[in-house]
């Protein structure tokens, strides 16, 4: 029986990718570097914030740490008014929500970024946990928040699954022992996620609790 579903956020949850690229351009411009196109920026992301910079400044390498504090700053102010929700989406989590099983969010956007997103776009749906990176945990595939969840809410692993579009969400869902189902509407292609190892897939919201209902 599945009790929780653990959420990565961008590419999963909310399609944050043009807020990301805009707020990310507005630093590199601030410091005389190029933007980046949509494709590129979904290409640099899901390792967190700094080695997003990091990617974004190439050979700049001396920037880095300047553009990642002012990135930092304007991607907690962001307003996210160039993200959306996924098709289906709203009537799935509802569902989910009202059948009993617990939502958190694990994510390695920055914690006050995070904190912006799931007010405005997933408050509602009551989510048990939003966590977001800071100080206190290791950035995902790490799986040490993966498993202070569980144990904060009292859930065995084979009572959990974790939902990512991403890499690193397989390897955390395998580096704490429960099962991954891959997003398929994300930042990622099937390629991409088969060869990190994905074995479970969901087109979109709606079939993802078709697979959610298959293993409870």
């Amino acid at each position: 029986m599945i009790r929780l579903i653990i959420f990565d956020l961008d590419g999963t949850l909310v399609n944050t990718a043009r807020d990301i690229r805009a707020t990310l351009n507005d630093s590199l411009k601030a410091f005389g570097l190029n933007g980046l196109s949509l494709e590129t920026t979904i290409k640099f992301v899901g390792d967190g914030a700094k080695k997003l910079v990091e990617r974004a400044v190439g050979d700049r390498r001396d920037l880095a740490e300047k553009v990642y504090q002012d990135f930092s700053v304007r991607f907690a102010k962001c307003q996210n008014n160039l993200s959306s929700l996924y098709p289906f989406e709203e009537e799935t989590l509802q569902k989910l929500k009202d059948g009993g099983v617990m939502l958190a969010l694990l994510t390695n956007k920055p914690q006050a970024a995070t904190d912006g997103v799931y007010n405005k776009f997933l408050a509602k749906f009551g989510f048990c946990i939003v966590l977001g990176h800071t100080e206190y945990y290791p950035l995902k595939p790490n799986p040490a928040s993966t498993l202070d969840i569980l144990n904060k809410l009292d859930v065995k692993k084979e009572e959990c699954v974790f939902v990512g579009d991403g890499e690193a969400d397989i390897k955390t869902a395998r580096a704490a022992g429960i099962r991954c189902i891959s997003a398929l509407w994300g930042f990622r292609s099937k390629e991409e996620l088969l060869a990190a190892g994905a074995e479970i897939f969901a087109r979109d919201f709606s079939e993802l609790y078709q697979k959610i209902f298959e293993l409870l």
